[in-house]
């Protein structure tokens, strides 16, 4: 039987992993033809460096997760995933900043550089950019998350203490 601990770790670990297969798969296949005047140009995840790095770092995080599913608890190579955590946690934040600050120029445009935005010419592109930084920051949260359970277990093992319990005995 699995223990409870386990479990919610193994739940928090298959939903990031979800995540960021998600992330990557709708960034990596946005991709839409449009006109603007007389001009015709494609939009793609690839002609964007930003939408580069989240979609490497998304990939590099889902090959991660998904390895970090077999490793058991009791494993001296425990600690090592809770660092790793830590690691692809900020990993993620970095490359969703990336992305969204170019997400936000391809929406709003801006007008101090004169660049117009595009959404209104690829709207579909845009939704699937959008879906993919929404699936994004589902994984940042469920590994922000994941990372606090681990720390509190890791803490609550080392220093002996069991998890507190939130009603008193007498009730």
């Amino acid at each position: 039987m699995v223990k409870p601990k386990r479990l919610l770790s193994l739940l928090l670990r298959l939903i990031a992993f979800g995540a960021t297969l998600a992330a990557v798969i709708i960034m990596a296949t946005s991709h839409e033809k449009g006109s603007f005047f007389a001009l015709s140009y494609e939009a793609k995840y690839s002609d964007t460096p930003a939408f580069k790095y989240f979609v490497i770092a998304n990939a590099i995080v889902t090959v991660y997760g998904f390895l970090a599913l077999f490793i058991p608890s009791e494993s001296p190579l425990w600690r090592l995933v809770l660092a790793l955590d830590l690691v692809f946690t900020m990993l993620l934040i970095s490359s969703i900043s990336a992305a969204l600050a170019v997400a936000q120029v391809g929406k709003k445009g801006n007008s101090s550089a004169g660049w117009l935005p595009v959404c209104g010419q690829v709207t579909k592109y845009c939704n699937q950019v959008t879906g993919a930084l929404v699936a994004g920051f589902i994984a940042i949260i469920t590994y922000i998350i994941l990372l606090l359970y681990s720390i509190y277990t890791f803490l609550n093992s080392l220093l002996g203490k069991t998890p507190c319990r939130l009603s008193s005995p007498g009730i």
